[in-house]
C-alpha cells in the first residue's frame, strides 16, 4: 500500500481574510490568526458552535440544518450566509461516517468562505487518540470506509484535495453497495477487514494524509470573546501558550518532531486527565470531584481573565439535560451525545450572537430556548 504526504497548506502564524470581496456587507472581513488557526476576529458574526458528532453523518446534518447553515434539500449547500460554524471535535469513533463529515465540513468550509462566513474544527481526545494508533473506539464500518476512501483517492489520482471534497457525494452509494455485497462470515471478509485496519493506520499516522487534514484545526480556538476548545482550558494551558500547544499538536500530527523514539506528543494537550482534549473540570458534574463548585469556577475565571474572553465552550462530556452553562455562565457544554453511537439524543446547538448565546433545541426546532 502506497504511503501517501499531505502538506497543511496554511502560511505561518500569517493573519489572512475569509470574506469574498465580491459580497456587499456592512460587516468587517473574518481575519484569522495562528498556525493552525487561533485567533479569530470575526465582528458582528453569528456564531453556531456544534458538539460531539462521532460518525454519524444523518444527526451530523441535523445539526448543521437546524442551525441554518446547511440546505434541507439533500445537496449539501451552505445557507449560513456570513455565519461562522465551531465544530468541537471528537468527529471520529462510534459511528460509521467520520470521514463523510470530515468530507461534509471541508465542502462546508469552500462554500462558506465564498459569501463571507467561516467553518472552523477544533480536534478532540477522539482525533488524538486515533494518530496516536488507539483504535479501541473504531466501528467496523469506519474500518470499512477508510478502506473504501482509500480506493476512491485512488480513482482521483491521489489528489487529496478532490478526493476529500467530492466524498461525501459518493459516500452514501459507496456504503450502500457495500451493504448489498455483504455476506456471512468468510476468510476474505476477515482478510477485508484487516486491510481496513492497516490503511485506517496509513491514514491516520503522524504525517499520514488524514492525520495531516486534522492538523488543520487546533485544539483551542479564540473567536472574539469566546473560547472554543473540545475538554477544557486551564490557567497551565495558557501560560504554555495556546498558540504554542496548537502549533505542537500540528507538528506532531504531521510527522514534523520525529526523534529517535519517534514522534513526540504533545503532552500538555492530549494526555492525562487535565490534558486540552481530556479535562473534564467544567464538564463533569461537581458531584464527580473533590473540588466545590465555587472552587471550579475560580478556576474558569482565572482562565479566562488571562486569556481575555468572556466564555468558554466545551464539548467531550455527554449532557443527559441537554446543552447548559455553569459557573456564572462562563462555560457552555454543548455535548448532548447526539450520535447513535453514544445517547442517540436530539441534537442541539449553541447560538452565539452579539455575546448573547441561545440553545436551538433538537427536538423542537422551531423553538429556540433563550439563556
Amino acid at each position: 500500500m502506497a504511503y501517501l504526504s499531505h502538506s497543511l497548506a496554511v502560511p505561518p502564524s500569517q493573519p489572512r481574510k475569509l470574506s469574498n470581496s465580491s459580497i456587499r456587507s456592512c460587516l468587517k472581513p473574518i481575519v484569522v490568526a495562528g498556525n493552525p488557526p487561533t485567533f479569530v476576529s470575526a465582528p458582528g458574526r453569528r456564531i453556531v458552535a456544534v458538539g460531539d458528532l462521532h460518525g454519524d453523518l444523518s444527526k451530523a446534518r441535523c445539526a448543521f440544518e437546524m442551525a441554518g447553515i446547511l440546505s434541507s434539500d439533500g445537496q449539501d449547500l451552505w445557507t449560513g450566509g456570513e455565519t461562522v460554524l465551531v465544530q468541537l471535535g471528537d468527529i471520529l469513533d462510534r459511528g460509521d461516517d467520520e470521514i463523510a463529515i470530515l468530507s461534509l465540513l471541508r465542502s462546508l468550509r469552500i462554500q462558506a468562505e465564498t459569501e463571507g462566513g467561516a467553518v472552523f474544527q477544533v480536534n478532540g481526545n477522539h482525533e488524538t487518540m486515533n494518530v496516536e494508533g488507539d483504535f479501541r473506539y473504531v466501528e467496523p464500518g469506519a474500518f470499512d470506509e477508510c478502506l473504501g476512501f482509500f480506493e476512491y483517492l485512488e480513482l482521483c489520482d491521489n489528489n487529496w484535495d478532490e478526493a476529500l471534497v467530492s466524498w461525501i457525494n459518493v459516500s452514501t452509494r459507496w456504503k450502500e453497495e457495500r451493504l448489498q455485497s455483504c455476506s456471512s462470515w468468510s476468510p476474505l471478509k476477515l482478510m477485508k477487514r484487516q486491510k481496513g485496519v492497516i490503511t485506517r493506520s496509513t491514514l491516520l499516522r503522524p504525517g499520514g494524509p488524514l492525520a495531516c487534514e486534522l492538523a488543520h484545526h487546533g485544539v483551542v480556538l479564540q473567536i472574539d470573546d469566546w473560547l472554543f476548545c473540545h475538554g477544557g482550558l486551564l490557567p497551565h494551558h495558557v501560560a504554555y501558550g495556546i498558540e504554542r500547544i496548537n502549533a505542537d499538536v500540528s507538528l506532531w500530527m504531521r510527522g514534523l518532531n520525529d526523534n529517535s523514539d519517534g514522534p513526540e506528543i504533545p503532552f500538555i494537550a492530549t494526555r492525562g486527565y487535565d490534558s486540552v482534549v481530556w479535562n473534564r473540570l467544567y464538564s463533569n458534574d461537581t458531584a464527580d470531584f473533590d473540588f466545590r463548585e465555587h472552587q471550579i469556577c475560580s478556576v474558569a475565571e482565572e482562565t479566562l481573565e488571562r486569556i481575555g474572553a468572556k466564555a468558554m465552550v466545551v464539548g467531550h462530556t455527554p449532557q443527559v439535560k441537554g446543552v447548559n452553562c455553569k459557573y456564572n455562565n462562563s462555560i457552555w457544554r454543548i455535548d448532548v451525545g447526539m450520535s447513535s453511537g453514544v445517547l442517540n439524543s436530539s441534537p442541539e446547538v449553541l447560538e452565539i450572537q452579539e455575546n448573547k448565546a441561545r440553545v436551538i433545541k433538537g427536538d423542537q426546532q422551531h423553538v429556540v430556548e433563550y439563556i
